[in-house]
């Protein structure tokens, strides 16, 4: 009987709650979270629009800073490249401070690296402001810009973030002629000002991602709560008598059943016996400590009696497994035969623990614990995830320089610099659709997901190859209109392909894995495509490698469903031979 107390109070211990009690969020699926919807939309319209336009400065800045091509490419590549970078970063601090608080820091920080842009002295300094402090503010934002709304629906959220997503190419369409006409009035300087301006907007746009309360706990009965405290009670006393072998022969039986405090008595004294036998092994701090277990053992009781939520436990986007899953999750057979269940299976519930820690400790540990849990880097022993890391560093190289240097090709080959913003803008508007389409396309059960990703990705590259022969402003919108409508697949797909290679327990470590592949990528592609050009004196030779980057990256997934079917066949003679 004892025993049995024992083990009860020792599992109390690791689980604070009955399973049926535990707070897990349900989303309203609809309500405020179509304006969390309209918050995320204009992040992206302004974050984005102002990053994917920054081909409409390359001139401004090579005769500014008198700089190479090699150069800017690398400032624009890195403040990009810095925004991918930071996502396991921002990842760790959503599930620390949630998104409403690190969306409104992020865009300040974002929005102090453009304003001491305006006084650098050269292209070094800028790389530290426009392109390191600037990235770091705008991954900040854009991180929980996704997450909140994906936290918000569960039925309709492959609606839900695709109009979300959408403000990315909406924000391309106005934010490339825009720059060019506020560049011909005011300058670059006085661009970035009025830039920085609208960019502030998303602070009250972050402020809606208002965190959900998890639902009060159910009230537990007077009379359980009694006996659960005396079932605990009575399992530190075995706990003591396993620790000091003298209480055993101190203490007899029978006042195990004579009530609670007379237990209490003779255990102390019993417990005075032990120590003073054991050479003072345990110290008066332990005791202390003791203490203040049981009372907030106590107090944490009193709370979930009064059904009440714990403010600091509030519902947190970033403990849900499917958090980076943009697809209706109506298609996850598990969410299908039990929503219920399904939520609580994904969703992680920080547990209570007994031992005091110390604040500043803890504080300086759990974001870097919180990293760590966003990435895991025993995934790169997959052969599969492997592929498709690597396949995603050289889409990367190559996914950006359309958007970097189209513009300044433009005006090279004789065309006016507000053509060269139209070309953007066509290639925001054509992703828009591509988003869409391909999004709508990745439901259907019928589809082959990881075929149709890659496929897009051969046919981006191969367009990038053949743009040497658009020589004129036509066929340099065919192309641009082309180039974006399937690199909305790279965007749109990639957490979904990811789920269907790793399953979606796997999903946040493997995310954030790639979101520091595509970073890589980011930052080193634009550069060496400019160094390119600065050798070569013509832009051909930079969009050749560009898009044999791309084309690679897609071509060497389709190796993985051979890769699979060995792995499957390898693992079914193991279990044969076991």
């Amino acid at each position: 009987m004892v025993n049995e107390m024992m083990n009860h109070a020792e599992n109390s211990r690791s689980q604070p709650a009955d399973e049926e009690d535990l707070p897990v969020t349900k989303p309203p699926d609809g309500g405020w979270g179509w304006m969390v919807v309209f918050g995320s939309f204009m992040i992206h319209l302004i974050a984005d629009g102002m990053a994917y336009s920054f081909g409409i400065y390359v001139e401004s800045f090579l005769e500014e800073f008198r700089s190479t091509r090699s150069q800017v490419g690398f400032l624009g590549s890195l403040m990009l490249g810095i925004t991918w970078c930071s996502g396991p970063i921002a990842g760790a601090l959503t599930k620390k401070h949630g998104c409403r608080r690190v969306t409104i820091v992020g865009t300040g920080i974002a929005a102090i690296g453009f304003v001491i842009s305006i006084i650098a002295p050269n292209i070094y300094f800028m790389f530290f402001s426009f392109g390191f402090v600037a990235g770091i503010g705008l991954g900040f934002a854009y991180l929980p810009a996704i997450v909140a709304v994906s936290f918000y629906f569960e039925d309709r959220r492959s609606l839900a973030t695709g109009l979300a997503v959408c403000g990315s190419g909406v924000g391309t369409i106005i934010f490339a002629p825009l720059t060019e006409i506020l560049l011909e009035e005011f300058g670059w300087k006085g661009t970035v000002l009025i830039e920085v301006a609208i960019l502030l907007n998303c602070i009250p746009c972050g402020a809606v991602f208002r965190p959900l309360e998890p639902p009060r706990r159910k009230a537990r009965p007077l009379a359980d709560q009694a006996e659960g405290e005396d079932i605990q009670e009575k399992g530190k006393t075995t706990t003591n008598e396993r620790r000091y072998p003298l209480l055993e022969t101190k203490m007899p039986a029978e006042p195990m059943q004579k009530g609670l405090e007379t237990v209490k008595k003779d255990l102390k004294i019993s417990n005075q016996a032990a120590l003073s036998a054991s050479r003072n092994l345990e110290t008066s701090d332990n005791v202390s400590k003791s203490s203040v277990d049981k009372e907030s053992i106590s107090s944490k009781r009193n709370i979930n009696a009064n059904a009440e939520p714990s403010s600091d436990k509030e519902a947190n986007p970033m403990d849900r497994l499917d958090v980076f899953y943009t697809r209706s999750l109506l298609n996850i057979p598990a969410y299908e035969a039990d929503p219920d269940q399904y939520r609580k299976s994904v969703t992680s519930i920080p547990q209570y623990t007994e031992a005091p820690v110390d604040a500043d400790e803890d504080n300086s540990c759990r974001i870097c614990s919180n990293v760590s849990k966003t990435m895991d880097c025993n995934l790169m022993a997959d052969p599969c995830f492997l592929l498709f890391a690597i396949s995603n560093l050289l889409t990367s190289v190559g996914f950006t320089v359309p958007y970097i240097f189209l513009p300044n090709r433009a005006t090279v080959d004789g065309m006016t610099p507000k053509q060269g913003a139209l070309l953007i803008s066509t290639i925001g508007l054509t992703n828009t659709i591509g988003r869409i389409l391909f999004g709508f396309l990745a439901d259907f059960k019928w589809v082959n997901r990881l075929f149709l990703y890659n496929t897009s990705l051969v046919i981006c590259g191969g367009l990038s190859l053949l743009s040497a022969v658009c020589n004129n402003f036509p066929s340099m919108v065919v192309y641009a209109a082309s180039y974006g409508l399937f690199i909305g697949v790279y965007i749109c797909l990639t957490p979904v392909v990811l789920v269907d290679l790793l399953g979606l327990e796997k999903l946040s470590m493997a995310f954030g894995i790639v979101l520091l592949f595509q970073g890589i990528g980011t930052i080193v592609g634009p550069p060496i495509a400019g160094a390119v050009y600065d050798i070569t004196q013509q832009y051909d030779n930079s969009f050749y490698l560009a898009g044999l980057c791309v084309l690679i990256s897609g071509a060497m997934l389709y190796g993985i469903p051979s890769i699979q079917r060995r792995r499957g066949k390898t693992i079914q003679s193991t279990e044969t031979t076991a």
